[in-house]
């Protein structure tokens, strides 16, 4: 063996002790001991029961009778019926259930409607274009958040009762598409303008103009921000009580948190605690499922707002 060979087999051993490959030796794994994997579950297990604990509850008094109602204070229903959804299904006033949702499916949809379409718009104009008194108008914007909405209640009142308009779903709809949400607003210029202007100017050299930058490139970019926006939109127009029991007269047009309270007018000499609790838990369901669909794109632009194109 020629000392040169020896001095690079000896250099390669040095290698390997100093550097050795980690693929030889796998990661030792840390063990969690039993006892506390136990007080970890039981743990996770009593803050699900607690934050579950009202919905359980909530399905649970669907079962029970309207007399068990105040005496008996505890979880299971000591004679459990389902009579509390067969009155539920009958409807009240005169008017079937159906005709509460849908109601409230058709204000909630053309609020999502509106607002994602006025919003987006607005918030284009402001984050891209340029005229005089832009700053101006986005601060008063900005400032009309601070407006409490029982300042403008009686204004607004007198202006649709002129227009004919008291009674119908106008009221509750037509500022929607107004851009009235300030906050939307405010939430996509924020998204619009953290992006480059490259894309407009590239665009325009091709012959773009506002309606094509804006349909092409920002509303495919500002997706999180819209799917945000309709999530909200829809909760807040489907649980809205006061702008419907303004506006709104004839049990035909009322939506579902107004027909709640037809169970509890003391008008009609009581109240059936039985069917509010299952009307509530009903009118639940597609608040559930709407922000189940749909929390994954929410989750995703939050995700990507790190992101830099």
């Amino acid at each position: 063996m020629t000392t040169s060979s020896f001095s690079e087999n000896a250099l390669v051993q040095i290698e390997n002790q100093v550097d050795p490959d980690p693929k030889a030796t796998p990661r030792r794994r840390i063990k969690r001991k039993t006892w506390q994997t136990i007080i970890w579950f039981a743990g996770l297990l009593v803050l699900t029961a607690v934050v579950l604990y009202p919905l359980i509850w909530l399905f649970i008094s669907t079962f029970k009778p309207n007399s068990e109602f105040g005496s008996n204070q505890g979880l299971i229903p000591n004679n459990p019926t389902i009579d509390n959804y067969v009155k539920l299904a009958e409807g009240i006033g005169g008017v079937p259930m159906s005709q509460f949702f849908l109601n409230s499916f058709l204000i909630a949809g053309a609020s999502v409607i509106g607002t994602v379409i006025s919003s987006a718009l607005a918030a284009y104009a402001f984050a891209r274009l340029q005229f005089k008194g832009l700053s101006i108008l986005f601060a008063v914007m900005i400032g009309t958040l601070l407006l409490p909405f029982h300042v403008v209640i009686i204004p607004q009142y007198i202006m649709f009762n002129n227009l004919g308009m008291v009674d119908t779903f106008w009221p509750l709809i037509l500022p929607k598409f107004l851009a009235t949400e300030a906050f939307f607003v405010f939430l996509m210029v924020q998204f619009i303008r953290q992006m480059p202007r490259d894309m407009d100017e590239a665009a325009k050299i091709d012959g773009a103009g506002h309606a094509r930058i804006f349909w092409s490139i920002i509303v495919p970019l500002i997706k999180p921000a819209l799917i945000t926006c309709a999530i909200f939109s829809f909760i807040w127009a489907w649980n809205d009580f006061l702008g419907p029991l303004l506006y709104l007269t004839s049990p035909e047009n009322y939506p579902l948190p107004i027909a709640l309270r037809l169970y509890n007018d003391a008008s009609s000499g009581g109240s059936d605690f039985g069917a509010t609790v299952a009307a509530s838990l009903v009118a639940l369901v597609p608040i559930l499922l709407f922000f189940i669909v749909f929390q994954r794109f929410l989750v995703d632009g939050v995700a990507t707002q790190g992101l830099k194109g």
